[in-house]
């Protein structure tokens, strides 16, 4: 379940991996709007894909825009739950609550389209 950490005095949830390098780095946003269930699914979605598909490398950066919407005007973000896959470039955008775990695996690049 996604809780905020009340010590971050922007709002924003950051989760590292230990061990990581720039190399094989996977930095990850998910802007969202408050911890509605298709935040919480998204989330969920999100970290199982994370874990099975790239175990160590990456980490998740939660944004929710109804606490600083000026967050949300870097990456343009014009739809929620919308992640973002800063790195590795290019930026990737997927919109939705990332059921669609094939479509999210093409998304990030993870898996040639079929």
């Amino acid at each position: 379940m996604m809780k905020p950490k009340k010590e971050n005095s922007d709002k924003r949830i950051k989760k590292e991996k230990p061990g990581m390098t720039g190399k094989d780095k996977w930095i990850l946003r998910l802007y969202v709007a408050g911890q509605t269930p298709k935040a919480l699914n998204a989330f969920a979605n999100l970290k199982k894909i994370c874990e099975v598909q790239l175990k160590g490398k990456y980490s998740i950066e939660v944004i929710d825009l109804l606490i600083n919407p000026q967050l949300g005007t870097e990456d343009q973000i014009l739809a929620l739950p919308t992640l973002v896959r800063k790195l590795p470039v290019p930026v990737r955008k997927i919109i939705g609550d990332l059921s669609n775990t094939e479509r999210v695996l093409v998304g990030l690049d993870l898996l040639p389209e079929s």
